[in-house]
């Protein structure tokens, strides 16, 4: 492995040696595949946008269909916790117990049962999609996930009580789980640089869409006295798996996928229906010679006799990133966002009218949408770390004054405050965790990895999850704590240890190509290095020198 920072020798003396040197020796072939390398990693960093969208437009598109597959996860997900307010759904699966002026309700219990059955579902999904896509591949994983949650569906669709829809929602989460991991690996493994993190910020956009078209479908049925205003909903999903499924039937395969399986020529077919003939600036040898590069350095640095296990994510240099991308999850569930999830009964226990929870939940929504957008053009002048901070530490002020508000007497015009509050810590995290937590937990993993390493952190992030639902559940529900608006308090401890670890962990990835990640993780640099890398690699030459031998002045204090 290349020298620590602590026993590095002179500058001087290693002038002219190899920064590959060890690998080029311990793994055959590896001298002769730097020069393709090192081109394609150099023309991906000099492509601007507009050249990156002229040449992968078939990638753009095959990287939208697969992540709208989140639409459906979140379409769900805002079903089932504005069901709670919807009165049809509260008379047929409701009790009136405990509620002095007789009205029927859905118990804090049943709400957290609900919630926390489906994230139970995700996590079996998502473990068993570690194993299943990085054999089968990802396009054969997501259609069975496809035909088994439309199948599961019927279930949810037709059921009678609250103990069959409870298994009917844990059924769908398993397809769910498989869903959250291989939109991000499919996008992260099929995008260039000059993309990668609009696209991957567009899963995030995906998870509004689908909780958009939820709270839009139900604020349509919300005056139907039918069974049908909850049931009809849930059918709705037939259509989007219909759709979804179609497509991805006909979608190329991860090239870095083939790679991994050592069928470099079946990577260079997929990379040939990914990309656009003629539009420019790279050849397909030389992103072949990239990524089987990066694959074999992956080995070196495993050690791991290049097996893909999940103890792998535990050992060696991958444990920090591994550690990275379950904090960046984490964060994102701790941060006041459950508040926004359970924003439809939140509006109505500060006050609101049922009707008027749904419209203010709508229009939480769409500034969603608008702020998604606005990230994709902040990501042109602030990097993923200033941004996460900045998302983290809006957070934590918003979260002070919502707790505040609530302090004050009840009235009209503190239920619009906490409201109008709520919208405005919605707007953050769309403009900022939400987005650009995607894009770090694709790039920090490895490419060998990614798959494993996304779902042990977003494992973590559902059981994460199951606690805060637990818990804002209870605080919420009327016939349980009924902290209202004052359950802000307890986000802003949490998202004020985020705050702090993000400070001291997060690294930068933005503009580094995969294989130079590896290296400043392999070399143990801080999280403050990371930031300047790109630039000091530009000063020295790096990228333009054409032979296996070059200075590694570049990489000094890395």
């Amino acid at each position: 492995m290349f020298p620590s920072p602590r026993n590095a020798r002179p500058l001087a003396s290693r002038s002219n040696g190899d920064i590959f040197n060890p690998l080029s020796e311990a793994v055959p072939g590896l001298c002769d595949l730097t020069s393709g390398a090192r081109t394609a990693t150099r023309g991906e960093q000099k492509m601007t946008f507009s050249q990156a969208f002229r040449l992968y437009p078939k990638a753009i598109f095959w990287s939208i269909l697969l992540s709208s597959t989140i639409i459906m996860d979140g379409y769900d997900m805002s079903l089932l916790t504005s069901f709670f307010t919807l009165p049809v759904f509260q008379r047929s699966y409701g009790s009136t117990a405990g509620n002095e002026q007789g009205q029927y309700y859905i118990s804090s219990v049943w709400q957290a049962a609900l919630i926390n059955g489906t994230q139970a579902g995700v996590i079996l999904g998502l473990l068993g999609n570690g194993v299943v896509a990085d054999r089968f591949g990802y396009q054969r994983t997501l259609i069975y996930a496809l035909l088994v949650l439309g199948a599961f569906v019927f279930l949810a669709v037709f059921a009678r009580n609250l103990e069959t829809l409870l298994a009917a929602q844990i059924l769908c989460g398993i397809p769910w789980g498989i869903f959250q991991t291989l939109s991000v690996s499919y996008a992260a493994e099929v995008m260039p640089v000059a993309l990668r993190g609009q696209f991957l910020s567009y899963i995030n956009l995906c998870w509004v869409l689908g909780q958009t078209c939820g709270v839009g479908v139900i604020r349509a049925l919300v005056d139907t006295d039918s069974e049908w205003a909850y049931r009809l909903p849930f059918a709705l999903q037939w259509a989007f798996i219909a759709v979804i499924l179609t497509g991805v039937v006909f979608a190329p395969e991860s090239p870095w996928w083939f790679i991994r399986q050592d069928r470099p020529d079946d990577a260079r077919k997929s990379l040939l229906r990914l990309t656009s003939k003629g539009a420019g600036a790279l050849g397909i040898e030389e992103i072949v010679a990239m990524m089987k590069h990066t694959n074999e350095v992956e080995k070196y640095y495993g050690k791991n006799n290049g097996k893909m296990t999940y103890l792998s994510c535990f050992r060696g240099v991958d444990r920090r990133r591994t550690e990275i991308t379950t904090m960046v999850w984490v964060t994102q569930q701790v941060c006041g966002s459950t508040l926004t999830f359970y924003a439809i009964p939140f509006y109505a226990q500060a006050g609101f009218q049922v009707r008027n929870s749904f419209n203010l939940a709508v229009g939480m929504y769409a500034v969603s949408i608008c702020a998604n957008v606005v990230c994709w053009f902040l990501l042109q002048w602030v990097g993923r770390r200033r941004l996460f901070l900045t998302g983290t530490s809006l957070s934590l002020a918003i979260l002070i004054t919502c707790g505040c508000v609530s302090l004050m007497p009840e009235s009209a015009a503190q239920s619009w405050t906490l409201g109008s509050l709520i919208i405005v810590l919605t707007a953050v995290y769309q403009a900022t965790l939400g987005p650009v937590g995607y894009m770090l937990v694709a790039e920090i993993p490895s490419t060998r990895l990614r798959v494993k390493t996304v779902v042990v952190g977003r494992v973590v992030y559902n059981i994460t999850s199951i606690i805060t639902n637990t818990l804002a559940a209870r605080m919420l529900s009327p016939s349980a704590w009924n902290w209202k608006g004052k359950s802000c308090f307890f986000f802003v401890g949490t998202t004020a240890l985020c705050l702090v670890w993000c400070y001291f962990r997060l690294p930068e990835p933005y503009g580094l190509s995969y294989l130079e990640i590896d290296i400043l993780f392999a070399k143990h640099a801080k999280a403050s290095k990371f930031r300047v890398f790109q630039r000091n690699l530009e000063r020295s030459g790096y990228n333009e020198i054409a032979s296996c031998d070059r200075g590694a002045g570049a990489w000094q204090r890395y």
